[in-house]
């Protein structure tokens, strides 16, 4: 049975049934000193001008101080920092007191840990009912700790439940470290993209990027799927090569691993990587497809020589049915020769893969 809208407390608890993320918004004022509030309100509004909004409470006395700044930074808080957001909420008189921080060019606070970040000048203010309506311009922004966010749901805080992509995130963690390398974890996006799920000792900004799932790149994902699978893998591709890229399938399955081979192209492609952590839209899917048809992976025989030009080497994560659900890429890595060979880098790569593929079960 509904109930009345005009109810504060039957609003509050039929609203609260909608998850939001937790942030505080940030500034300084033109005096020099910081204010703070947190809010559960924050949402993108515009990407031309990029526009974001929040919903300040007209009681709030830290929204004044803000709001004389003329600018504003919004940290979106990670699942650990349920304290930072109580600080924030509370009516404390210095909520930075002991809290580590950074600064955005325009001087605005970053609180340490935060998942992201966006700094804006304010741009409009419009009152609604008990609260306003605050339009930021977007001036600057950023991913942070690469974490997952604080969420608000029912009255109460709470995180993501464990997902696969969190199975992976510590095993990726070590594995960059205990090769020196880049790690990336990719899942299927849909037919023919790959989409970066989490990375590690590589920029976070490669986290959502988007890759094209074509020959002769995506084997991992690609070797234990199905039939049907497979033939949409190589729609596009010559039928006088079909049956080389079919012979590369089955190695990958046998050996349980992929590689791709040092080249120029191999070289251009992990520049383009970082060009995209920069710059998001600095490179497009159609320049991706194209380069990336032109790498080396996956030769059928691993001979010595070609062992010693392997630069990239992937793993499937496997779920408890067999599917693969991720699969963890090292690339980046110093010569493999002062770490034990290729193959221990190989061993290294594959342990990771299996430990996440025990966790997902």
């Amino acid at each position: 049975m509904s109930g009345d809208a005009s109810d504060p407390r039957w609003f509050r608890d039929v609203l609260g049934q909608y998850p939001t993320g937790v942030c505080v918004i940030t500034a300084r004022t033109p005096e020099g000193e910081r204010a703070g509030l947190a809010v559960g309100s924050f949402t993108s509004v515009s990407l031309d001008p990029p526009l974001v909004a929040f919903f300040p409470d007209k009681a709030s006395t830290s929204w004044p101080k803000i709001r004389g700044s003329g600018r504003f930074c919004v940290n979106v808080l990670g699942d650990g920092q349920e304290a930072i957001c109580r600080r924030f909420a509370s009516k404390r008189d210095d909520k930075f007191d002991g809290l580590d921080c950074g600064e955005t060019a325009t001087g605005s606070p970053v609180i340490e840990g935060a998942v992201a970040w966006i700094d804006c000048e304010l741009h409009s203010v419009q009152e609604a009912g008990d609260h306003y309506i605050v339009l930021g311009r977007v001036r600057e922004l950023d991913v942070g700790s690469g974490g997952l966010p604080l969420l608000f749901l029912r009255g109460g805080y709470g995180r993501f439940a464990a997902t696969e992509v969190d199975v992976v995130r510590s095993e990726l963690e070590r594995l960059a470290g205990d090769l020196s390398a880049q790690c990336i974890a990719t899942a299927r996006a849909d037919g023919d993209h790959l989409v970066i799920a989490a990375s590690a000792g590589s920029p976070a900004a490669l986290v959502g990027q988007r890759l094209p799932l074509g020959p002769p790149t995506g084997l991992p994902h690609i070797a234990w799927q199905d039939e049907e699978a497979i033939e949409r893998w190589l729609s596009d591709v010559d039928e006088r090569v079909r049956e080389r890229h079919r012979e590369r399938i089955l190695a990958v399955r046998d050996r349980g691993f992929s590689v791709g081979l040092a080249t120029d192209a191999q070289r251009t492609f992990a520049t383009m990587l970082d060009r995209l952590a920069e710059e998001p839209r600095s490179v497009t899917i159609d320049e991706l497809r194209a380069l990336i048809r032109t790498l080396a992976y996956d030769p059928v025989e691993l001979s010595p020589e070609v062992k010693r030009s392997i630069r990239v080497v992937s793993a499937p994560v496997f779920r408890n049915g067999g599917e693969v659900a991720l699969v963890l890429t090292a690339y980046g890595f110093p010569d493999p020769r002062a770490r034990g060979g290729i193959e221990a880098v190989v061993a290294r790569v594959r342990r990771a893969a299996q430990r996440a593929s025990e966790q997902l079960v």
